[in-house]
């Protein structure tokens, strides 16, 4: 299984934002399967796009 990450934000945002969440779902209003993950080895949140192949 692949993804590929579309972008990193830091874990350290302010309470009451999102920034990871909001950036997802204007992808997934674009028609893009976007979805957040947490990366603990550099304590960011990734939004990734499962199985998409970039040419």
């Amino acid at each position: 299984m692949s993804a590929t990450v579309l972008e990193r934000f830091p874990a350290g945002s302010p309470r009451g934002s999102w920034p990871a969440e909001e950036y997802a779902a204007a992808r997934r209003a674009e028609g893009e399967a976007a979805t957040v993950v947490m990366d603990l080895k550099s304590d960011a949140f990734l939004v990734v796009v499962e199985g998409r192949a970039d040419d």
